[in-house]
C-alpha cells in the first residue's frame, strides 16, 4: 500500500472532505449491493467519503477503489483501513473498470459509482495548481507521474490549440483575448505560478463580464484541467465501460460537475435506455431490448441544505441507471480474449480481494 508521507496531512484531508449528494448516492446504490460478496466499484475513488457510507451500510460488500491520484489513494486508504480485506485499491484511470475487475478476479460490478471532475483534496492542496485562489505552481495533473502540466500548455501550444481549449473546455467567451495575452506574456516570461495567470484573466475579461458568471478564472482553468488530464476523452470510454462491467440489476450513480461532463454522462445512460429494433418491425427484438432503466428523471441537483453545508456542491448533477439487460458481449470478456494488458499500479493488498487497504 502506497504510504501517506505526513499522517497529519492524510488526516486533514480526511476531516475537510464532504462527500457530494452522499444519502441519495446511497439511497440508488444500496438496493444492488445486498447479497453477501457484492462489489462496488468507485472508479474515482478520491478521499473515499462515498465508499466509507457503502461500505457501512453494506455489510457484505467488496470495494474496487480506482483513481489516478497516488495521493488521494493513500489518504483512502487510512479511512478504509477498518474494512480490511473487503477493500482493494487501485492506482488507474476508471476506463479501465472491466480490466481491473477481471485482474481482481471479481465477476461483474454490481454497483459502479463516478464523482467526476477535482477532488476536494487536488482543491486545497497549495502545490498541485488546480486552485485559482491559491498562488502555486500551475501543475494540475490529477497524477503527478503524468507528462503534461498546465504551465507547459500555456507556454507551448499554439494560439489555434490554446484557443481551442478555452472555447470547447472552457466554454470561455473572451478566450481570443485571453490567448492574445497569453502569447504576449509569455514571450516576455513563461507561466510558472497561477496568481499571474489570474492577473491576466482579471485584465483580459471586461469589467461587466467580471461582476457575473462567478470568478473571471473559474473556465479557463478548467479548460486547463480538462486538457492536462485528458478529462473529456477518458470520460466518453469510462462511462460506457463503466456500464459495460454492470451484471444484470447492477447499478450506477454518476456525479458530473459541468455540462461538458453531463452530456457524456446524460448521451450514454440515455442510449442505453433506448431500445434499437429497427424502424418497422412490429415488435421489439429481445437482442435489441434497452439495456438499462433509468432511475432519475434527467439530472437531480443537491438541495438547498446541502448547499448550505458544502457549497462546492453547487454545479453537481447526478444521473443513475440500472442495468436490465446484459450486453451481448461486455468489454471484460472481449479485454480477456484479446489479452490486453491493463494499465495500472495496484495498490498491494492481501485476502480474497487482495487487500490490506491501509
Amino acid at each position: 500500500m502506497t504510504r501517506v508521507e505526513k499522517d497529519s496531512g492524510a488526516a486533514r484531508g480526511s476531516a475537510r472532505h464532504v462527500p457530494v449528494m452522499l444519502d441519495r448516492c446511497v439511497e440508488l446504490l444500496e438496493p444492488a449491493l445486498q447479497s453477501s460478496g457484492a462489489v462496488l466499484v468507485d472508479a474515482t475513488l478520491g478521499l473515499a467519503g462515498h465508499s466509507r457510507a457503502l461500505l457501512e451500510r453494506c455489510p457484505g460488500a467488496r470495494l474496487l477503489g480506482i483513481d489516478r491520484d497516488p495521493q488521494a489513494l493513500a489518504i483512502a486508504g487510512q479511512v478504509l483501513a477498518p474494512f480490511g480485506e473487503r477493500v482493494r485499491l487501485e492506482h488507474a484511470v476508471h476506463e479501465d473498470i472491466p480490466e481491473l475487475l477481471r485482474a481482481a478476479d471479481l465477476g461483474p460490478a454490481d454497483a459502479v459509482l463516478m464523482d467526476l471532475g477535482v477532488s476536494s483534496l487536488q482543491l486545497d492542496e497549495s502545490d498541485r495548481g488546480f486552485a485559482y485562489s491559491i498562488d502555486s505552481p500551475l501543475d494540475m495533473r490529477m497524477d503527478p507521474a503524468g507528462d503534461l502540466t498546465a504551465a507547459e500548455v500555456l507556454n507551448t501550444y499554439p494560439a489555434g490549440d490554446l484557443l481551442r481549449i478555452l472555447r470547447e473546455y472552457g466554454e470561455e467567451r473572451f478566450a481570443r483575448r485571453i490567448v492574445d495575452a497569453v502569447l504576449r506574456e509569455r514571450v516576455r516570461e513563461p507561466f510558472e505560478t497561477s496568481a499571474r495567470l489570474v492577473r491576466l484573466l482579471q485584465d483580459a475579461i471586461p469589467a461587466p463580464a467580471r461582476r457575473t458568471g462567478g470568478h473571471p478564472a473559474k473556465r479557463t482553468f478548467q479548460a486547463l484541467r480538462i486538457e492536462v488530464n485528458r478529462e473529456l476523452a477518458v470520460l466518453r470510454q469510462a462511462v460506457p465501460a463503466a456500464v459495460s462491467a454492470l451484471g444484470q440489476g447492477g447499478r450506477i450513480v454518476v456525479l458530473a460537475y459541468h455540462s461538458l461532463e453531463d452530456r457524456i454522462v446524460k448521451q450514454t445512460l440515455t442510449s442505453g435506455a433506448k431500445g434499437s429494433t429497427p424502424p418497422g418491425l412490429p415488435v421489439e427484438l429481445p437482442e435489441h431490448a434497452p439495456q438499462l432503466r433509468l432511475l432519475t428523471r434527467g439530472a437531480e441537483r443537491p438541495g438547498p441544505e446541502e448547499l448550505d453545508r458544502n457549497p462546492r456542491s453547487a454545479s453537481a448533477r447526478l444521473r443513475a441507471a440500472e442495468r436490465i439487460r446484459p450486453a451481448p458481449e461486455d468489454r471484460a470478456g472481449a479485454a480477456a480474449r484479446n489479452g490486453r494488458t491493463v494499465r495500472t499500479t495496484g495498490v498491494p493488498s492481501h485476502g480474497p480481494l487482495g487487500g490490506d487497504a491501509r
